[in-house]
């Protein structure tokens, strides 16, 4: 029957009651109109009203189904034709036939899901309310022998995988251990690339990491790795690239990641650590992310730190200083931070050289890299008075520090610059450092500071201000009067949102501040008594006793 009219007119009238040979007929011809010309004869099936007929179609028993559910498949490649779908009904029945043992149907009704839900949620979510993912996941584990239903299953989880909903019912699936088990027979580029871009999305689940890890991915990127570091074709160089970042996707699970470090005796540990002095951009990179992944407990970094890693990590810097790969600066940067958080690996890292090997990339205008130095030397010189002293004392970085707290596009460069700027006087205590942060203007920058929205840097600016009022108030006595230190002092103590450790900070710099005599006014003509005497009765006890001390220190000096 090649009369499409004919066709889609007899099928609607008799699909009820038609024998199975003339619905074939019918169907075949539908079939064939579509590969002809789909969006025509789409726009024909919609007006003809067969599609509510279909519902009725897609059962098990039924030999035409296979033929019906591609038919679907074909008509919902057109976006025009997928919500005419949902309201003819389609969705339910086709779920249904998912348990069905036909691997044609099984095919087709795959294809007609993932073409109807194609770029939609709200659909996708309704799949997964509907309990597609623990029957597709079983599906993969019968049919793996059949290539276009694994291709159908992996093309329904790459998309499914996006969604946040989904993870958590994967979690309860064997998927891991069926797409590992998958990922080791494949041999061609395009059916690996397949595998990881459902591995890619589920891997950023946590339990899904550990279970991939468990069903031994590890191993298979490894090897990839090893198999495709040294090639120069365009289809290796891709894997090796994703096979690497899944690597490092792995470690930002807390078990996963402490599974594969085995305190620092892992095979796999071992394995990532020889990345590192590669001359693979990519392998540097990933290696270094890896060492900044397992660096996220005290006990990982101190055992990374005791058996030599920063050399490793500053051997790379060397390497990348001038002209040097952005992403490997920032990923080594990203590790040295990490690792400097113990206290008992500060002394051993500054020893090691590390401030210096930092500083090199203090001409960077890249503000990722800026960002990450920053933070580095910030971890370092916590409690390291000699090291903050002598970094506070270096002009070159203290006026670059100074340059970047005005960084506005870069929020958190300006805000770890101020941090740093901050940092180095309340770990220094040194006079010789806050002379040259008043002379490369620094000054005001942790004025603004104490207006953060973020207590913590507010707090931060506060004890360093009061500290350059008790050691060098003369000759910050002008700048601090610029930035109108006293005025938003008044503001802190006057807002009733500002916390209690503000508020006690704010009154112990007051009492700084008046040793200075046109400081002194600004603080008297402001009525700050008033303002005290009512901070007395504050129910955190320490303001209000300071309150009191503050309020004795004003009487005195008016």
């Amino acid at each position: 029957m090649d009369n499409l009219s004919d066709a889609l007119k007899k099928l609607k009238i008799t699909a009820t009651d038609s024998t199975a040979d003339s619905l074939e007929g019918c169907l075949d011809c539908l079939l064939q109109a579509l590969a002809q010309n789909n969006t025509e004869t789409s726009e024909k099936i919609q007006k003809s009203g067969v599609l509510q007929v279909f519902a009725s179609l897609l059962t098990p028993q039924s030999s035409c189904t296979a033929k019906v559910a591609n038919i679907i498949a074909e008509v919902a490649r057109n976006e025009f034709m997928r919500n005419p779908c949902v309201d003819a009904g389609l969705i339910p029945p086709l779920v249904q036939l998912l348990n069905c043992k036909d691997q044609e149907v099984l095919l087709q009704t795959g294809r007609a899901l993932g073409n109807i839900c194609y770029d939609s949620h709200t659909l996708q979510s309704q799949l997964i309310n509907m309990g597609v993912i623990p029957t597709l996941v079983k599906l993969l584990g019968i049919h793996c022998q059949n290539a276009a239903l694994t291709e159908m299953c992996l093309v329904a989880f790459g998309n499914l995988a996006e969604l946040e909903s989904s993870k958590e019912q994967f979690a309860y699936t064997n998927i891991a251990e069926e797409l590992v088990k998958l990922f080791k027979k494949q041999i061609e580029h395009d059916k690996k690339e397949m595998i990881f871009e459902v591995l890619a999305p589920l891997a950023e689940n946590d339990v899904i990491k550990l279970q991939l890890v468990e069903a031994g991915l590890v191993e298979c990127l490894l090897e990839i790795v090893q198999k495709t570091v040294d090639s120069d074709k365009e289809d290796d160089i891709a894997e090796l690239k994703t096979a690497s970042d899944l690597m490092v996707l792995l470690l930002l699970g807390d078990e996963s990641m402490q599974k594969l470090f085995e305190g620092g005796k892992g095979s796999v540990f071992q394995r990532v650590l020889s990345w590192i002095p590669s001359n693979s951009h990519q392998l540097q990179l990933a290696g270094a992310l890896a060492i900044a992944n397992f660096a996220r407990n005290d006990g990982n970094c101190i055992h990374m730190v005791d058996n030599g890693i920063v050399q490793k990590l500053m051997d790379l810097l060397d390497r990348h200083v001038e002209d040097g790969n952005v992403t490997v600066q920032h990923a080594a940067l990203s590790a040295l931070r990490n690792l400097a958080i113990p206290v008992v690996n500060k002394a051993k890292m500054l020893s090691a050289g590390v401030a210096e090997a930092v500083l090199k990339f203090l001409r960077s205008e890249m503000p990722p890299v800026q960002f990450k130095l920053l933070g580095t030397l910030r971890m370092l010189i916590d409690a390291q008075a000699e090291a903050a002293e002598q970094l506070g004392r270096n002009v070159k970085l203290v006026e670059r520090l100074v340059e970047w707290c005005e960084a506005k596009d870069h929020a958190g460069v300006m805000g770890e610059s101020n941090r740093l700027l901050s940092a180095l006087i309340r770990h220094s205590k040194s006079k010789d450092v806050i002379r040259t942060i008043v002379q490369s203007g620094g000054i005001k920058h942790l004025v603004t500071m104490a207006t953060s929205e973020h207590v913590i840097m507010q707090n931060e600016a506060l004890v360093a201000l009061a500290l350059i009022a008790a050691l060098e108030l003369v000759t910050a006595e002008k700048d601090l009067e610029n930035a109108q230190l006293v005025q938003i002092l008044h503001r802190l103590l006057s807002d009733d949102r500002s916390a209690p450790e503000i508020k006690y900070n704010s009154m112990v710099l007051i009492c700084a501040l008046i040793g200075s005599e046109p400081l002194q006014k600004e603080v008297q003509s402001m009525a700050f008594l008033e303002v005290v005497s009512k901070l007395r009765s504050h129910e955190n006890k320490t303001v209000a006793q300071q309150a009191s001390l503050t309020e004795q220190r004003l009487a005195v000096e008016s």
